[in-house]
């Protein structure tokens, strides 16, 4: 079996997006090649390479890998990750371009490809949902953490305040920082010797959002790899406070570190935190405040949070997940 990976994922940023393709490749147990497009990554320039170019590279007893969204209208024989779909459900989020390329491709993709991977079965409901497409056509294949990089006792390599609320992700309006930075300002009182750092950066195809940051918040910006295990370990409480999620790295990153969650009851979150962790509706502030208090001065359910979360991330595996991707490349051969 010949698989060709479009590895035009590889040259961003790494995101959720990029780490589920990156842990998955490196993984997968058989026979591929990885095919990128050099300085034609991003952009428009991205979509000609993907849609123009790749194809040429794919022969007709290849099955091609999309890892991120994103693949070529003219391959047939292809497995599709898609991660979410909120460029279709919430456009206001992005720049207009983007929002309306996706609009357009997407559902045309979607159907004509062989099989479409998810990470969540929210996703897979919201995919039937929309396109019309057989439970057979759609595969749920979860994230997972790396326990060798993310534990208890990582190091920290920056120099941050002792004690810290953590977000990790990048700033987009459907992280929900404003109603996040609002909560802050109410909760920070009830934790004098506490911080609010906000870890991740923006990026051309998000709309620009308008942040008030108040006292006692530190925005590290995008924060290396080396750097990110301790910056999770070390956190007296983790929050998502998200208004949609396809899957939800973070939490598990941040579970997987040691650190309490508190996330919000959207998208895929509940069903990746489990009863491991506290939940809010993301646009009730007061029960965002509620739960940042408890997560920060309940120390019984600190301690219990911590306990369910170490048990709770052993159902994800990134070994699981290549092994998985791997059998549904065997069914389009």
């Amino acid at each position: 079996m010949n698989v060709v990976v479009n590895g035009r994922f590889l040259d961003r940023r790494i995101t959720g997006v990029e780490r589920y393709g990156r842990e998955i490749l490196c993984r997968l147990g058989g026979s591929h090649k990885v095919v990128r497009p050099g300085g034609w990554s991003n952009g428009m320039r991205g979509h000609l390479w993907e849609q123009v170019a790749l194809p040429d590279q794919v022969g007709f007893d290849h099955i091609l890998w999309s890892p991120a969204n994103t693949g070529p209208l003219r391959v047939e024989n292809q497995v599709l990750t898609l991660h979410d779909l909120s460029p279709l459900e919430h456009p206001k989020w992005y720049q207009p371009t983007f929002a309306l390329w996706y609009r357009m491709f997407l559902p045309h993709l979607v159907v004509r490809v062989r099989r479409v991977v998810v990470s969540s079965e929210f996703v897979k409901a919201k995919m039937m949902r929309r396109f019309g497409v057989t439970n057979g056509h759609i595969m749920v294949i979860s994230g997972g953490v790396d326990t060798g990089n993310f534990h208890p006792d990582a190091e920290q390599r920056l120099e941050l305040p002792e004690r810290y609320v953590l977000f990790v992700g990048s700033l987009q309006p459907r992280k929900n920082l404003p109603r996040l930075l609002d909560a802050w300002r109410q909760i920070k009182e009830a934790a004098p010797d506490t911080w609010l750092v906000i870890a991740g950066a923006g990026g051309k195809i998000f709309r620009p959002m308008k942040l008030t940051v108040g006292e006692r918040v530190i925005f590290l910006g995008a924060v290396s790899e080396s750097d990110l295990p301790g910056l999770y370990s070390h956190a007296a409480l983790f929050v998502l406070p998200s208004l949609d999620e396809g899957f939800g790295l973070p939490v598990l990153e941040a579970m997987t570190s040691g650190t309490p969650v508190a996330a919000s009851r959207a998208g895929a979150l509940p069903e990746v935190v489990g009863e491991a962790g506290l939940f809010f509706d993301p646009l009730d502030i007061p029960e965002m405040v509620d739960a940042l208090r408890r997560g920060l001065t309940d120390m019984p359910l600190r301690n219990s949070l911590r306990e369910k979360g170490l048990i709770r991330v052993q159902c994800f595996s990134w070994q699981d997940s290549a092994e998985k991707m791997w059998g549904v490349f065997k069914e389009c051969r």
